[in-house]
């Protein structure tokens, strides 16, 4: 017997949108995920036909029900239950994302790159130069 209704955020779980149940009711409840615009609750009802826009930072995907699902299924079977409708613009952003990694960083935060844990070491260890100094005792008076 198929169903003709069946919550957002266990439709969103089964199709492999989200990794589990619990991320994918709070991405509703944090207004991630819109039907027409409109921020849903978990429990919201979808149906063949829906269009979902789920924000996952960088990007916006935008999926149109083709059949509901209440168990997960398989990666294969994804076709199957949704159609992906996200723009190319959107996998363009998160390729940009992937590449400039630490680019974008701002200076001071994080930890250091490799880069700058060599000048670190270099600098300090100018600082303290022990084989210029003087370790006799001879010279205590």
């Amino acid at each position: 017997m198929s169903k003709t209704e069946e919550r957002v955020d266990k439709w969103l779980w089964a199709t492999r949108v989200f990794k589990t149940r619990t991320i994918a009711t709070d991405a509703c409840k944090k207004g991630r995920v819109e039907i027409g615009n409109v921020s849903v609750k978990p429990s919201r009802t979808i149906k063949p036909g829906d269009i979902i826009s789920v924000r996952k930072p960088p990007i916006t995907l935008t999926l149109e029900v083709i059949a509901l699902t209440e168990n997960r299924i398989g990666a294969k079977l994804v076709p199957e239950y949704l159609n992906n409708l996200t723009p190319k613009s959107q996998y363009d952003l998160l390729e940009m994302s992937r590449i400039s990694g630490f680019i974008d960083r701002q200076k001071g935060t994080g930890r250091p790159t490799k880069k700058e844990a060599r000048d670190l070491l270099e600098f300090t260890s100018e600082m303290y130069d022990y084989d210029s100094l003087d370790w006799d005792d001879d010279d205590i008076d």
